[in-house]
Parts: structure tokens; sequence; C-alpha cells
């Protein structure tokens, strides 16, 4: 056992719930590492898991947050053989990312891209992983389509602008912000739509008469009929977020009259054999974007865990661009 440091949610609530304490993680057993973290990404879901609307799934500690890490190998288990002590790593977690130390099955474990600063890897995994999952992987995103991303100034909208850019798709963009709308062209955004009173198709149809080929949906309910009626014949939704509501009608004719498909998405609650096989293409197709510089980690701050509150709160104010970080 080692005596680690962790983030710990008191109680249900506000940030102010939020305290540092101290705790034992085991030591790693049979193909698992166990790594001193540097940071971890905040994630929207840390502030639910807070508020005691998103329980953590069963194995995985109630009342430690965080979903993503970066960090340092400290020790290995038995039978490991993809990495080594003293390797930089990152990775997705169901949760307990937010600790000094972790263990993980090495199968999890992403390398660092070489080039970026450990802290900043932190802000990777969460992000650029959900984005190139539900987009590529499940939406199959195709070279020359035309993507809507909702929320394009957060982490996972900022991820996926890029990848969109990489591989040659189209991107139009939401967000409630205009400021944060021009920061992204910076990205390459080419058709920003400013949502300030929410969403209509109209806002996209406009430019693109045909419809789009995919919405990565971060909203949910609230966006729902819009996003199937700007949707082109053959289209599909991925919905990974549900801050707009949980429940909405559905216009089944119109959904088989253009033939879509919708798609549901999360990371957290997957099996390892599927974390796993997600984390290995990851890390052969993607993180050699990063060395090369056609991909890069989007930080609007980094902060030190002991204020991880102010980060709850900034959050959840839609103050930031990008992802916010808690070193250690």
């Amino acid at each position: 056992m080692i005596r680690a440091r962790a983030v710990v949610i008191t109680e249900p609530g506000g940030p102010e719930v939020l305290a540092i304490e101290e705790r034992e993680v085991r030591d790693p057993g049979p193909g698992e590492v166990l790594v001193a973290v540097a940071a971890a990404g905040l994630n929207r879901a840390d502030t639910l898991q807070r508020r005691g609307l998103y329980p953590a799934p069963q194995g995985v500690p109630s009342d430690v947050p965080g979903l993503e890490l970066a960090g340092t190998v400290a020790r290995v288990g038995p039978g490991v053989r993809l990495f080594s002590e003293g390797d930089l790593v990152m990775a997705i977690t169901a949760g307990g990312g937010m600790c000094t130390h972790a263990v993980l099955h090495e199968r999890e474990l992403i390398r660092v891209p070489k080039g970026v600063p450990l802290v900043a890897a932190a802000a990777l995994p969460e992000v650029f992983l959900t984005a190139f999952d539900a987009l590529f992987l499940q939406a199959q995103l195709r070279l020359g389509e035309v993507a809507l991303v909702h929320a394009v100034a957060s982490g996972v909208g900022t991820a996926a602008l890029q990848l969109n850019g990489v591989a040659g798709v189209t991107t139009v963009g939401t967000s409630r912000s205009s400021e944060k709308l021009e920061r992204c062209r910076e990205l390459g955004l080419e058709h920003p739509v400013l949502t300030r009173d929410g969403f209509e198709a109209q806002d996209v149809l406009g430019d693109f008469p045909g419809g789009v080929d995919v919405v990565l949906d971060t909203v949910g309910a609230k966006y729902l009929a819009s996003n199937l009626a700007v949707l082109a014949p053959l289209g599909r939704v991925v919905t990974i977020g549900l801050v707009g509501g949980l429940r909405a009608e559905l216009d089944l004719g119109r959904m088989l009259r253009k033939r879509a498909r919708w798609f549901g998405s999360v990371l957290r609650a997957r099996p390892l054999e599927e974390k796993a096989a997600l984390a290995r293409r990851f890390e052969a197709e993607i993180v050699p974007l990063f060395e090369d510089g056609r991909l890069r980690p989007v930080i609007d701050e980094v902060l030190p865990m002991e204020s991880v509150g102010e980060a709850h709160r900034r959050m959840e104010a839609n103050e930031t661009f990008g992802k916010l970080v808690l070193r250690w």
C-alpha cells in the first residue's frame, strides 16, 4: 500500500465539498501499473459526480473524481510488458484520477507524445479519445464530409475541430460566445454558429442546404429536433452529453426518411477490453499527430490541485476555452 493524497468529495454539493485528504493506494497486480500522477484534466462528469448526479461505476472510488491523468510509471506488476518504470504515460480512467497515485491496467495506458509536456498531456486523453472514437470510429466520418460540432470551444469540441482538420472534414461549430468562436477560427473552424438564444437548424441549412453528414452532440434533448432537421440523408448523430436534458420527442418519420443513424456513447463505463483496444489504436494513429505538430492540447489554465474548487466553479460557469488541468 502507498499513502497518497487525493481530491475527495466529502458529500454531494457545491465546489466547497471538495477537499484533499490522504488515501491508501494498493500495489499493482498482474498486468497492472502504478502511476505517479503529475496532473489530471477536469471534465464535466467530475462536476456532476460532485453533485451526486453521476455515480462512479462499481469497483471505482465513489468519492475521488478524475477521469484522465498523466504521470510517470512508478512500479509495474507481474507480467507487465508494454511499459517500464520511468515511462511517461497518460490514460482515461473510470475514476480516481485526481490522486497522487493510481493503479491501471497496462493496456489502458498511452505513451505521452514526444514534445508534449507531462502536465499538458493530462489535457489529452478524455477529449481526444472521445472525439476520435465518436466521430471516426462510430460515425465513420470521412474525407470531404461536413460535421457539426456543438460546444466547439469545449475540450471535446476543440479536439474534434483539430481532428476534423487533419482528416479533411469541414467543421460547423456552435457556441454561445462570439469571442470563443473567434478563437476557434485559429484552430481551423470554417463555419461558426452563435447560439446565444439556442440552436435552430436554419443556422446551418442556410450555408449547407443539403445538411451535414455528422453531428457531435454534447447537449442532448434540447437540440434533438434541430439535430435531426439539419442532418443530411444517411447522416449520423453521436450523442455524448446530456447537459440539455434527457428526454425529448423524436420525429421517427423524418428519421426513417433520412435513413439516419443515432449513436449514444460513453467511455467511462466501457469494459477493459474496449478501452484497451481504443487506447492502442489511439497510440498508433493519433499520438504521432501530436508529435509532428498537427494536433495540440488546448488548455485554458493549469491550476494547483488545491484550487480544484475554483476549477469546478469556472467550468460550471462556462468560462473556459479548452481544458482546465489540475497539477500536483
